[in-house]
């Protein structure tokens, strides 16, 4: 606990160091891409949501504590609106409300895992997954995915399942690359795990971390993965869907379908209990409840995402088109990632390098930020290109 404590996550690092130099330049004169921080607004909803609850509920209702598994209410609402757009059954007893997908995954993770247990994430992936399941006691177990396309490699996943492997965790649209798991992609994964928990007679729980399933762009659908693997588990987050990521709210669902699913309900309970986190904050419950399945803007993201990509690709960088999330994922022009970082700072440009991403070579460009200031940064990337003789 020390370690992590005195040991930031790079993200984090280099937005503390954001905040010290616009104090030090003035705000306009950093070009800050670090922090996946929405820049869009939160539908109108929310706030209506909010004020009206103010002004026609009592004390008790908006603050006091709800069931530990949260408001019969809330997990009733979420339930009917995924049912409604993706053809499901769920009922109110399939989900635990939670303070956000990290709170979901840490505590999934902690309810499967047994001794020896390991999990297994695709590069590039979230650094906290390694922070989640290692404090757990499981082994993480890092699979490379495909050079071209960041699709899942699966010859490389077929050689790292093992007896041991206890769940897979996937990311779609993805944290950092923004690629889409196509359906071709998930229904061989479904496959693939189907026949490794046969052979291994226990089951491989299937992860879906899916904070960014609603942004998508071009017409792109993102595949419901209980309708293509039955031991499927979903962690959800409304902070990116409904811009609301400083009031931590989310949900784990655990389809009926699922090996063991009240067994498994009840350890997610329990270890939402062992780890504090019950009872997700009673107000942002009951605003989940009447704005699920609403989405901010996501106009404002698709500009930004054409404006930086095409620019940057003209000045010579190469870059993974982003079909989801609000990241772009850009090859360094040398192979250390964080030195090239270095060299972006002289130009005031904050870039995450990609290396605890499990993808050394690579640099995050997080552009939910303003429209304006990815303009006002392009002489600035330009000026980058040509110290790195790309242009």
């Amino acid at each position: 606990m020390y370690q992590l404590g005195t040991n930031r996550s790079v993200i984090r690092d280099i937005f503390e160091y954001g905040n010290a130099r616009r104090a030090q330049i003035g705000a306009e004169n950093v070009f800050d891409f670090s922090l996946g921080n929405p820049n869009v607004p939160a539908p109108a909803k929310v706030n209506e949501t909010i004020r009206e609850l103010l002004n026609t509920k009592d004390d008790t209702f908006l603050h006091g504590y709800t069931s530990a598994q949260g408001a019969p209410a809330t997990r009733e609402a979420i339930a009917a609106d995924l049912n409604a757009r993706f053809g499901t059954g769920f009922q109110k007893d399939n989900f635990y409300i939670t303070c956000g997908a990290a709170a979901s995954l840490k505590i999934v993770i902690t309810a499967l895992f047994n001794e020896g247990d390991e999990f297994i994430a695709f590069t590039p992936f979230f650094p906290e997954y390694r922070v989640f399941v290692e404090t757990a006691g499981a082994k993480l177990v890092s699979v490379p995915s495909r050079s071209d396309n960041f699709q899942i490699d699966f010859s490389a996943l077929e050689q790292a399942v093992t007896p041991k492997t206890k769940a897979v965790i996937v990311n779609s649209p993805n944290n950092p690359s923004g690629v889409v798991y196509t359906e071709q992609t998930i229904q061989q994964l479904a496959d693939l795990l189907a026949v490794k928990s046969s052979e291994y007679d226990h089951p491989i729980y299937l992860i879906a971390d899916e904070p960014y399933r609603e942004l998508v762009y071009d017409g792109i659908e993102v595949p419901y993965l209980t309708k293509y693997y039955l031991d499927t588990i979903v962690c959800y987050s409304y902070s990116k869907s409904l811009s609301l990521p400083g009031e931590r709210i989310g949900y784990i669902l655990i389809p009926d379908e699922t090996t063991d699913a009240k067994e498994l309900y009840a350890a997610v309970c329990g270890a939402g209990r062992a780890l504090g986190y019950v009872c997700a904050p009673s107000m942002m419950q009951h605003v989940a409840a009447v704005c699920t399945g609403m989405v901010s803007d996501l106009s404002v993201y698709q500009e930004n995402r054409d404006l930086i990509y095409n620019a940057l690709t003209q000045y010579g960088f190469t870059c993974i088109h982003p079909d989801g999330a609000f990241y772009l994922f850009m090859k360094t022009p040398t192979p250390d990632a964080a030195e090239f970082c270095e060299l972006a700072k002289e130009f005031e440009l904050l870039l995450v390098p990609a290396d605890s991403f499990g993808t050394p070579g690579f640099v995050r460009i997080a552009y939910c930020v303003s429209t304006d200031m990815i303009r006002r940064s392009l002489p600035a990337f330009q000026a980058l290109a040509k110290s790195c003789g790309l242009c």
